[in-house]
Protein backbone atom coordinates (compact mmCIF):
# COMPACT_ATOMS: atom_id res chain seq x y z
CA UNK A 1 0.00 0.00 0.00
CA UNK A 2 1.53 3.42 -0.94
CA UNK A 3 0.76 5.89 1.21
CA UNK A 4 0.15 9.50 -0.16
CA UNK A 5 -0.30 12.78 1.48
CA UNK A 6 -2.02 15.33 -0.19
CA UNK A 7 -1.38 18.87 0.56
CA UNK A 8 -2.81 22.62 0.46
CA UNK A 9 -2.83 25.79 1.94
CA UNK A 10 -6.62 25.53 3.95
CA UNK A 11 -7.35 22.28 3.66
CA UNK A 12 -11.11 22.26 2.55
CA UNK A 13 -11.14 22.16 -1.15
CA UNK A 14 -8.12 20.55 -3.21
CA UNK A 15 -6.70 18.45 -1.13
CA UNK A 16 -9.57 17.51 0.63
CA UNK A 17 -11.25 16.53 -3.15
CA UNK A 18 -8.08 14.59 -4.46
CA UNK A 19 -7.68 12.78 -0.73
CA UNK A 20 -11.23 11.43 -1.95
CA UNK A 21 -10.60 10.75 -5.33
CA UNK A 22 -7.25 8.80 -4.63
CA UNK A 23 -9.05 6.91 -1.95
CA UNK A 24 -12.01 5.41 -4.11
CA UNK A 25 -10.52 5.64 -7.19
CA UNK A 26 -6.82 4.12 -7.20
CA UNK A 27 -5.90 0.38 -5.94
CA UNK A 28 -2.84 0.31 -3.59
CA UNK A 29 -2.97 3.64 -2.77
CA UNK A 30 -4.05 5.17 0.75
CA UNK A 31 -3.97 9.03 1.11
CA UNK A 32 -4.63 12.04 3.73
CA UNK A 33 -4.89 15.59 3.19
CA UNK A 34 -3.64 18.44 5.20
CA UNK A 35 -3.12 22.65 5.03
CA UNK A 36 0.20 24.31 5.91
CA UNK A 37 -2.50 27.41 7.24
CA UNK A 38 -5.77 24.59 7.46
CA UNK A 39 -9.24 26.20 7.34
CA UNK A 40 -11.02 24.27 10.30
CA UNK A 41 -13.45 23.32 7.61
CA UNK A 42 -14.43 21.26 4.61
CA UNK A 43 -15.71 23.41 1.68
CA UNK A 44 -19.76 22.01 1.43
CA UNK A 45 -19.21 21.65 -2.20
CA UNK A 46 -15.93 19.48 -1.93
CA UNK A 47 -17.92 17.50 0.26
CA UNK A 48 -20.76 17.55 -2.05
CA UNK A 49 -18.20 16.48 -5.46
CA UNK A 50 -16.94 13.77 -3.32
CA UNK A 51 -20.59 12.46 -2.30
CA UNK A 52 -21.81 12.12 -5.99
CA UNK A 53 -18.61 10.86 -6.99
CA UNK A 54 -18.29 7.93 -4.33
CA UNK A 55 -15.28 9.34 -2.71
CA UNK A 56 -16.74 11.24 0.99
CA UNK A 57 -15.95 9.66 4.23
CA UNK A 58 -17.29 11.20 7.29
CA UNK A 59 -13.35 11.03 8.74
CA UNK A 60 -12.32 13.56 6.03
CA UNK A 61 -11.45 16.96 8.56
CA UNK A 62 -9.72 19.61 7.43
CA UNK A 63 -6.11 19.10 9.36
CA UNK A 64 -3.03 21.13 10.40
CA UNK A 65 0.03 19.82 9.05
CA UNK A 66 0.83 18.66 12.61
CA UNK A 67 -1.62 16.10 12.64
CA UNK A 68 -0.24 14.19 9.97
CA UNK A 69 3.61 15.14 9.83
CA UNK A 70 5.06 12.05 11.90
CA UNK A 71 3.34 9.72 9.69
CA UNK A 72 4.72 7.54 7.36
CA UNK A 73 4.18 8.60 3.41
CA UNK A 74 5.78 7.37 0.69
CA UNK A 75 5.09 11.01 -1.62
CA UNK A 76 4.09 14.15 -0.55
CA UNK A 77 1.56 15.77 -3.27
CA UNK A 78 1.39 19.70 -3.38
CA UNK A 79 -1.69 20.97 -5.41
CA UNK A 80 -1.67 24.42 -4.70
CA UNK A 81 1.78 26.93 -5.28
CA UNK A 82 1.87 28.10 -1.66
CA UNK A 83 1.93 24.44 -0.34
CA UNK A 84 4.76 24.08 -2.58
CA UNK A 85 6.76 27.19 -1.57
CA UNK A 86 6.53 26.20 1.97
CA UNK A 87 6.55 22.60 2.06
CA UNK A 88 8.04 21.73 5.17
CA UNK A 89 10.83 19.24 6.17
CA UNK A 90 9.45 15.94 7.17
CA UNK A 91 11.24 13.98 9.65
CA UNK A 92 11.61 11.03 7.07
CA UNK A 93 13.01 12.07 3.74
CA UNK A 94 10.29 11.83 1.76
CA UNK A 95 9.70 12.73 -2.15
CA UNK A 96 7.18 15.36 -3.78
CA UNK A 97 5.20 16.00 -6.71
CA UNK A 98 3.49 19.00 -7.63
CA UNK A 99 0.45 18.91 -9.39
CA UNK A 100 -1.30 22.56 -8.85
CA UNK A 101 -5.08 23.18 -9.47
CA UNK A 102 -6.57 26.59 -9.37
CA UNK A 103 -8.45 26.87 -6.03
CA UNK A 104 -12.00 26.77 -6.19
CA UNK A 105 -13.36 28.18 -2.96
CA UNK A 106 -15.78 30.80 -3.03
CA UNK A 107 -16.57 30.37 -6.75
CA UNK A 108 -19.64 28.30 -8.52
CA UNK A 109 -20.82 24.82 -8.65
CA UNK A 110 -19.80 24.11 -12.11
CA UNK A 111 -16.05 24.92 -11.14
CA UNK A 112 -15.71 22.53 -8.97
CA UNK A 113 -16.62 19.84 -11.73
CA UNK A 114 -14.20 21.54 -13.31
CA UNK A 115 -11.41 21.04 -10.99
CA UNK A 116 -12.96 17.24 -10.62
CA UNK A 117 -12.27 16.41 -14.17
CA UNK A 118 -9.04 17.82 -14.33
CA UNK A 119 -8.00 15.96 -10.88
CA UNK A 120 -9.19 12.66 -12.70
CA UNK A 121 -7.01 13.25 -15.46
CA UNK A 122 -3.99 14.91 -14.07
CA UNK A 123 -3.99 13.94 -10.36
CA UNK A 124 -4.80 10.17 -10.97
CA UNK A 125 -2.38 10.01 -13.43
CA UNK A 126 0.58 11.76 -11.78
CA UNK A 127 0.28 9.80 -8.54
CA UNK A 128 0.21 6.39 -10.42
CA UNK A 129 2.83 7.15 -12.90
CA UNK A 130 5.62 8.34 -10.18
CA UNK A 131 5.69 4.76 -8.60
CA UNK A 132 6.30 3.02 -12.23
Amino acid sequence: MKRVLILCTGNSCRSIMAEGMINSRLDGFEAESSGVKASGRVNPNAKRILEENGGWRDSYHSKPLEEVIDHQFDLVVTVCDNAKETCPVFPKQVPKLHIGFEDPDGKEWSEFQKLWVEMEERLLKGVSEFFK
